[in-house]
């Protein structure tokens, strides 16, 4: 069995915006910490930015053991090539052999330019990541101890795990919301180490003019009750009824693939695998059949309600409680039944 030959650290990306951690980020810390107590080594995070040092004890209460925290006022706002300067540099120098990032729109622009600079691997849109051995099949060599990179793959129909032996650091973006975010503990201890980085004129060839930002329309990870559509739902004039019932609940509204792909609703409304993860307190399905997809993003809420004409859909498998029927007779009659109770 072939031992890797690098003992460093497990690295995140500590992705904030205007001061505020990203949610993804947070759910890293956990997973680096289970990675790093499997290897026996510490947990290291890179935080970048301006006058953000203070978002390093949040780090730490989540399970980060080093901060690296380079600070610099033209790193306010995120620009490609400067942060990836700056990761590149850490990289190079202490050498991890895990580096995780979200796979949000900044970690999907910055992950392949920090890879191609230090000609690593990388896996994107991981959904679990886990710690094993691997034989090569054609040398017959066996490596231990390395970042198994776990993910949907030919549209979600197969999950790929995908492993690399020969070159170092192991990296990956994880998908937003599939890994638990922990609660954080402020008694824990843990240290920020200020960091100067050489900057180009390069680095910084492009400058920022103005920014627009626009709020996110919805929320589905915050979400306490989401009430999702199906491609049974029918049409995208049918798909009032599942606003008609989030309505009357004040619940977000969800969508399967097939809903999506037929235009019923926008993108941001998916759940599953290629959507957003969710574990609310109560998930209604309507006209959802429950492919593994799907349910692989939705499968951890507390309860699950499932109607379906088809009494053998996969999604009564997970349900919790399901409602065989038309969800055109049935979703009225909740609507009608919630409001006289209200």
């Amino acid at each position: 069995m072939i031992e890797p030959n690098r003992k460093g650290e497990v690295w995140l990306f500590a992705e904030q915006e205007d001061g505020h951690l990203s949610d993804t980020s947070l759910e890293l810390c956990g997973k680096a910490r289970e990675l790093a107590d499997t290897l026996g080594v510490k947990v290291g995070a890179v935080l970048v930015g301006w006058n953000v040092r203070e978002l390093s004890y949040l780090l730490i209460a989540h399970g980060v053991d080093n901060v690296y925290y380079v600070h610099d006022t033209r790193l306010e706002y995120y620009r490609t090539q400067p942060y990836a300067r700056a990761a590149c540099q850490l990289i190079a120098r202490d050498k991890p052999q895990i580096v995780l990032y979200g796979a949000t729109p900044i970690g999907r622009d910055l992950a392949p330019r920090i890879a191609s600079e230090i000609r690593a691997g990388l896996t994107a849109d991981c959904t679990d990541l886990q710690i094993g051995d691997y034989t090569d099949p054609k040398t017959k060599k066996e490596y231990c101890h390395l970042l198994h990179q776990i993910r949907p793959a030919f549209g979600g129909n197969i999950i790929a795990t995908i492993v690399n032996h020969d070159r170092w650091p192991q990296m990956a973006t994880v998908r937003e919301g599939v890994m638990r975010m922990g609660e954080g503990d402020p008694s824990r201890s843990g240290q920020i180490l200020e960091e100067k980085i050489e900057f180009n004129d390069f680095d910084m060839a492009i400058k920022l003019i103005e920014r627009h930002r626009e709020a996110r329309k919805v929320n589905l990870k915050a979400a306490r009750i989401i009430v999702a559509g199906g491609g049974a739902v029918g049409s995208k004039a049918n798909f009032k009824l599942i606003h008609d019932l989030a309505g009357v609940l004040g619940a977000a509204v969800g969508a399967s693939r097939a809903a999506i792909d037929s235009g019923f609703i926008g993108k941001e409304h998916q759940v599953g695998q290629t959507g957003t993860t969710v574990r609310p307190a109560l998930y209604i399905a309507c006209g959802i059949s429950g492919a593994i997809q799907h349910r692989a993003g939705m499968e951890e809420s507390a309860k699950i309600v499932a109607i379906n004409w088809d009494k053998d859909a996969p999604i009564f498998g997970v349900a919790h409680y399901g409602i065989v029927g038309d969800i055109n007779k049935i979703i009225p009659m909740m609507i009608k039944s919630i409001r006289e109770r209200g």
